[in-house]
């Protein structure tokens, strides 16, 4: 096998270099995540847990983390990445907390550790895997890209700047913007999703890129909405955002949105984000009013507290937006970016 290229053994190849190994971390060896994120990022990572090894071991231990590291010949942790569940039973998994140390950097270490995680997510009968990424620089994203991942969206501002990514190239200090992406595993049945008509195009571009488990279905025309929606605020004081749930849009989705926006950025949130269930018909029929609120598309995904895929639409709170800022790293990203960048002007924001 070439360079970086991984043995089934778990072993990398390194063109003559000492080899590399790639494993499931144990959970009596929860700490040794902590650590190698403390070397990246010092204590500025968004997930507050991945420094606790009690937290990480429990974790791993009910089968919600299934962590994965790359180590030295001699047991040095260079690279780490993992992915979560919220139940055991998901057919999706979410893969993060990527790092790479830094002076291991450059050989690709990550790319051979999601191979992995690839391969066990294969096993373990998985649908799928859907990750956000940094849209910071390219590398992540190119090693999602390697392992045949697609973007599905891009979620503005999603980075706090308090997050200290060490390589990124750019030293300002402001919101950054995540990549969305997925990954199919393995064949599942398709679900109908119902697509607004304002974004029906761009969605339907997406499932076929990423082969998700999705076909586009038409509300019939009797479809009556609810009057009232149902929806769950979930407030992340880490993140400094804020993200709705909604779980049965109604006639009265705007109204409620419009108030949850107004109480939100008043209390100093710089970012709301809202989902609707691609599998309701309702959301086709009540998405496009939300325009009027300056909320617009981001991207879809599958959602963990809901079944089937939701669409993330977003708004800001006085958050610059350059578009300079937002590394891709393919053309159908680009693409992407550029459609999410000019709904995001369309209703209302400023990008640079």
């Amino acid at each position: 096998m070439g360079s970086n290229g991984l043995h089934a053994n778990g072993v990398v190849a390194t063109d003559g270099l000492d080899p590399i190994h790639v494993r499931a971390l144990r959970a009596d060896e929860s700490a040794r995540l902590g650590e190698a994120i403390r070397a990246a990022y010092g204590d500025t990572f968004d997930d507050p847990w991945v420094y606790d090894a009690h937290e990480v071991a429990q974790r791993i231990s009910d089968g919600l983390l299934v962590s994965c590291i790359a180590e030295s010949e001699n047991g040095r942790l260079l690279c780490h990445g993992a992915m979560s569940f919220r139940h055991p039973h998901d057919q999706v998994g979410h893969v993060g907390q990527a790092v790479t140390v830094p002076d291991a950097r450059g050989q690709h270490l990550y790319t051979s550790v999601k191979r992995h995680l690839v391969y066990l997510a294969k096993k373990r009968g998985l649908a799928g895997l859907y990750s956000e990424t940094t849209a910071a620089h390219p590398y992540s994203q190119m090693a999602n890209i390697e392992l045949g991942a697609h973007e599905t969206g891009f979620l503005l501002g999603w980075i706090p700047a308090t997050v200290d990514n060490n390589a990124a190239e750019s030293e300002a200090h402001r919101r950054r913007a995540a990549a969305l992406f997925y990954l199919r595993t393995n064949a599942k049945p398709a679900r109908l999703v119902f697509a607004p008509p304002r974004h029906r195009d761009i969605i339907q571009r997406i499932i076929g890129t990423c082969r998700l488990h999705a076909r586009l279905a038409e509300p019939t025309s009797r479809q009556r909405l609810e009057q009232r929606s149902k929806l769950h605020t979930h407030q992340d004081r880490t993140h400094n955002l804020v993200v709705v749930n909604v779980t049965e849009p109604g006639a009265d989705l705007t109204t409620a949105l419009s108030d949850v926006r107004a109480r939100v950025f008043d209390a100093g949130f710089e970012a709301l984000y809202v989902d609707l269930p691609l599998e309701l018909a309702a959301t086709a029929q009540v998405a496009d009013h939300l325009e009027a609120l300056g909320v617009s598309f981001a991207g879809i995904f599958p959602n963990s507290r809901e079944h089937g895929d939701v669409l993330r639409l977003q708004t800001l709170n006085g958050v610059r937006v350059t578009a300079e800022d937002v590394a891709v790293a393919s053309d159908h990203g680009r693409e992407l970016l550029d459609y999410v960048l000019a709904d995001l002007s369309a209703t209302g924001h400023a990008v640079a």
